[in-house]
């Protein structure tokens, strides 16, 4: 499923990620297995709270490759169709 990663609109990253379920363009949330439970916690609320669809990467090095990055990423949200057609397919944000 982390395929869908290369090719989707993502905000990558928490703070992308927490602005994409505020403003309610994510449709699906990645969160990585060994991230900061600190971190990531909030956003997996957030998430179940207003019924985004949470997928577990095994690791933060493989949802950053993932995402188009070269290190590792603790989060990355996918954004609706219609978000990413308007801006341009991925915002990147480390």
């Amino acid at each position: 499923m982390l395929s869908e990663l290369e090719t989707a609109s993502v905000a990558v990253g928490v703070k992308q990620a927490r602005r994409a379920l505020a403003s309610g363009r994510a449709v699906r949330l990645y969160l990585a297995k060994d991230a900061d439970p600190q971190l990531i916690r909030p956003l997996e609320q957030q998430a179940r709270e207003i019924g985004v669809e949470i997928v577990w990467a095994e690791s933060m090095k493989a949802l950053g490759k993932a995402c188009g990055i070269a290190v590792g990423a603790a989060c990355g949200a996918v954004l609706s169709s219609a978000d990413g057609a308007q801006r341009g397919q991925k915002s990147k944000a480390h």
